[in-house]
């Protein structure tokens, strides 16, 4: 019999027996029997009280605190394994630093000059493609960039990869290139009649025009970059000089870093990513993963791998892997930089990382025995590839991010009787925290925003990877970026971006996570667990200021 059900079978064996005594009168033996009946009952209910919590100290102790524990030694195995490869990049830009091993004095570089006989013809012929998808704010922004770039206009093609299906966009596409056509720009647009295979898609196309075969070098910016107006002449140098060149990147500044809170905090960990992951791989590998825009390739070096494809919604990566795989090395200029943009709206930028996280974790799959099979390269190149380039940055560190401090972490104020090593807890995530505030001195102060804000982030980029994993429903979903350009400059945002209601605005996972490390908080607090509750109660309230749309313009 339930124990639920024992209070009610109390009261009606009371009541039942109250009204036999007011009906019958009062009997020795029969009050006897009513009070023995309720012991048995009671003793009934303390027996099944206690073999539910029998069970369940057995199911603790066998069961949940095993695995708990080997959840925290997993954790605590990646934690160093992700210390080791920061500590590492750092190490590589030290000696950068220190040695002053800029590009220019590793590879030959030369300015390019006019011949005095043949004029410009000694210039490489240059295609540069912008390609676009309904890019009403900014696309005027990098048509002009380019078309104001320093490079013989007669050795330069501009191409304009158009996939817009916004009508009013396509004619102001059309206009802002018959305008920089009468100044004298060879600029071109490109259109399909389907979206196939999105921007790889696009780009492979526009690659099979007849005009493109006598080019030598591409360089690609998406709709919101604008390169500066020496990028050419800074960037072609090395592909010219140095034929075991493919790639030359240059490094990422936001005009719009500044906008909130949440742009400050990408600009953090995007510089993080090219002053270390970026320029340690170029250093020490000559290898790192194509950013997909503001760098200039070989068109030889991208046929002979295959060119673009569109099995990941990671184009960029995909190519980068694979021309890498042929023996062909990658150098990244980190004071050669390209302006664009970073998303102001929190949906923007879940769906931006949803797409950066599940890409690369799918193309980790797809190409894992490619590499292993590979004869171009060495085994030390493919141990770099597989282990640092994919596992710990494309899939351990989110892991690591999410479900150890905002699962593993919270969750141990249930079991007192293991303990997570406060080296895990406290001194391995400052010092990476360390590691990345110092590649945006500016924004230190904003490291403790930065660290709860990148936990929460840390949840759509540990789904993305799962999904990019496991193959999941949205593996292949394409959302483009959305930029508001001008607009944002001019603080026009009211033209441009609807407010929404309180619940349109809210994230339900979010919340849900919030709620859940709050509790815990709560648990902690009043079973005195030390400094922990005072971290849950600040990364809860991290996760409700995200869940209820408080992050962002």
């Amino acid at each position: 019999m339930s124990l639920f059900l024992k209070p009610f079978l109390f009261l009606y064996d009371s009541t039942l027996s109250l009204l036999l005594l007011l009906v019958n009168g009062w009997s020795l033996e029969d009050a006897a029997a009513a009070h023995e009946r309720l012991e048995a009952d009671n003793n009934a209910a303390k027996s099944e009280w206690m073999q539910l919590q029998y069970y369940w100290r057995k199911t603790r102790s066998l069961v949940l605190i095993p695995i708990f524990k080997g959840l925290v030694v997993l954790c605590l195995v990646l934690s160093i394994i992700v210390f080791i490869e920061s500590f590492y990049m750092n190490i590589v830009i030290l000696f950068v630093k220190l040695f002053r091993r800029k590009p220019e004095k590793v590879y030959k570089w030369e300015a390019m000059q006019e011949d005095v006989e043949v004029g410009p013809e000694n210039y490489p012929m240059v295609l540069v493609q912008i390609p676009m998808y309904n890019e009403k704010e900014v696309f005027q922004l990098s048509i002009a960039a380019v078309c104001s770039m320093v490079w013989p206009s007669t050795r330069l093609v501009v191409q304009v990869v158009d996939d817009s299906t916004d009508p009013v966009v396509r004619e102001g596409v059309d206009i802002e290139i018959a305008k920089w056509q009468s100044q004298g720009i060879n600029i071109r647009c490109e259109r399909r009649d389907n979206r196939n295979g999105y921007k790889a898609g696009a780009m492979k196309e526009a690659l099979t025009h007849s005009y493109v075969k006598q080019c030598d070098f591409v360089a690609v910016f998406d709709a919101d970059f604008q390169p500066e107006p020496d990028y050419l002449t800074r960037a072609v140098p090395f592909l010219v000089h140095n034929p075991e060149v493919a790639l030359v990147q240059a490094r990422w500044i936001f005009v719009n870093a500044n906008e909130c809170l949440m742009t400050r905090m990408q600009e953090m960990s995007l510089n993080y990513h090219f002053k270390v992951e970026q320029e340690s791989g170029s250093t020490r590998h000559a290898f790192f993963g194509f950013n997909g825009t503001a760098g200039v390739w070989r068109i030889s070096a991208l046929e002979a791998a295959g060119g673009w494809k569109s099995r990941t919604t990671v184009e960029d990566m995909d190519l980068a892997v694979r021309v890498g795989l042929h023996g062909w090395k990658f150098v990244f200029i980190n004071d050669l930089t390209v302006r664009n943009e970073l998303p102001s709206k929190f949906k923007a930028y879940r769906f931006q990382q949803h797409r950066w996280s599940c890409g690369p974790a799918n193309l980790f799959r797809k190409m894992t025995m490619e590499i292993i099979y590979n004869k171009r390269v060495s085994i030390w190149k493919k141990f770099y590839v597989i282990y640092s380039f994919f596992f710990v940055r494309k899939v351990a560190v989110h892991f690591l991010t999410f479900f150890f401090y905002c699962i593993i972490v919270p969750t141990s104020v249930f079991f007192p009787e293991i303990h997570i090593p406060s080296w895990s807890t406290i001194y391995v995530p400052s010092l990476i925290s360390i590691f990345h505030t110092m590649a945006t001195p500016r924004s230190f102060y904003l490291v403790i925003f930065w660290i709860l804000f990148e936990n929460v982030m840390a949840m759509h980029r540990t789904k993305g990877t799962c999904i990019g994993l496991l193959e999941g429903g949205r593996v292949n979903e394409w959302v483009v970026t959305e930029k508001l350009g001008d607009a944002l400059k001019n603080k026009l945002l009211s033209r441009v971006v609807q407010r929404k209601s309180c619940y349109e605005r809210v994230n339900s996972k979010e919340v849900m996570v919030g709620i859940y490390i709050l509790g815990c908080a709560f648990y902690g607090l009043i079973n005195g667990h030390t400094w922990l509750h005072f971290y849950l109660f600040l990364q809860a309230t991290a996760f409700f200021v995200s869940g209820f749309g408080f992050v962002g313009t």
